[in-house]
């Protein structure tokens, strides 16, 4: 029997990885799931102590090592894969717009026309979906209020102090009639302008 320990996960990390594991169709528990995540980064912080994640930065979405990409056209698909930082399609490596053109022999839009399944996936998913859910995702990042923020007790505004010179607010506009106003004519104008030009 392997004895185990306790380890501290926060709530929001342990129910994306339960979602994860819904998602990929894996049958394995969580903790088994958190243990091997654990193995596999001490095995790979060993031999590479900080390299970087090897992948193809498409524009804002990036593509990790062993993605697969899928383009439909006409009932076929063909598929490419990224190798370390290039994607590769039958033997060359290749742009998301050279692969979607190219296999449908016309100008295509690789955001629309290309599937995406990441590593450890097992759906596949439009590119241009994908983009969206990551800018909703920084958006919402970005208006979500910090720890602490969030925690920090509210302060109440400083009074406001009227440093600048009141300013009168406009007279209004005089709707007078002038010379020439009564003309059966409808006026969009005080004056009229032959009045005005050649007086």
């Amino acid at each position: 029997m392997v004895a185990t320990t306790s380890v501290n996960v926060s709530p929001t990390t342990l129910l994306a990885l339960m979602e994860r594991l819904r998602e990929t169709g894996a049958s394995i528990d969580p903790a088994e799931a958190i243990d091997a995540a654990i193995r596999h980064w001490l095995a790979t912080s060993a031999h590479a102590p900080d390299a970087a994640p090897r992948g193809y930065q498409w524009k804002t979405l990036f593509l990790p090592d062993g993605t697969w990409l899928r383009m439909a056209y006409r009932g076929d698909h063909e598929y490419a894969i990224v190798e370390g930082d290039r994607i590769m399609y039958k033997g060359r490596a290749i742009s998301p717009n050279q692969f979607a053109s190219g296999y449908a022999d016309s100008v295509r839009n690789a955001w629309q026309d290309i599937s995406i399944r990441m590593p450890g996936e097992k759906h596949w998913k439009l590119a241009g979906v994908r983009r969206r859910e990551l800018v909703r995702a920084a958006a919402a990042a970005a208006a979500a209020p910090t720890p602490a923020a969030a925690s920090a007790p509210a302060i109440a505004p400083p009074p406001l102090v009227a440093s600048a010179p009141c300013v009168a607010p406009p007279l209004p506009r005089n709707t007078d009639p002038g010379q020439g106003w009564t003309e059966p004519e409808r006026r969009k104008f005080r004056f009229r302008l032959e009045d005005v030009a050649f007086n």
